[in-house]
């Protein structure tokens, strides 16, 4: 039942400070030609990847309810992060949680493990 419901990244919502990335296929070879066996890869502690989607950002917590027994009626505010869809994240391997989607995988990271972004605005 959940399988028919989920039939789209789209309708992934992630939360909070949190990213959706695909990763980058590593590379098996270094520049002088040599073969690398995956475990080397696997080894690393920084991996590259596309981001797909984001969170809203960082909640920011309301200060204008000055009793508590009223109602919030203030939304959530969050302030946004600096990375965006579709750029390249650098980050760190150890701070992802790794998911498989229709046979796709797929990494979760937070945005304070993100160590570089690289954004081509020319896509």
């Amino acid at each position: 039942m959940i399988q028919e419901y989920l039939n789209s990244v789209d309708k992934f919502i992630i939360i909070g400070d949190r990213v959706l990335i695909k990763p980058r296929d590593m590379e098996t070879h270094t520049k002088s030609g040599l073969v690398l066996p995956a475990t080397v890869k696997e080894k690393e502690e920084i991996h590259t990847g596309y981001i797909v989607k984001t969170g809203p950002g960082y909640p920011i917590p309301s200060t204008d309810i000055d009793e508590p027994w009223k109602e919030n009626s203030n939304p959530t505010n969050y302030m946004g992060m600096q990375a965006e869809e579709g750029d390249l994240a650098v980050f760190l391997k150890d701070r992802a949680h790794e998911i498989e989607f229709e046979n796709e995988k797929y990494l979760i990271v937070p945005h304070a493990a993100i160590l570089l972004l690289i954004r081509d605005r020319d896509l």
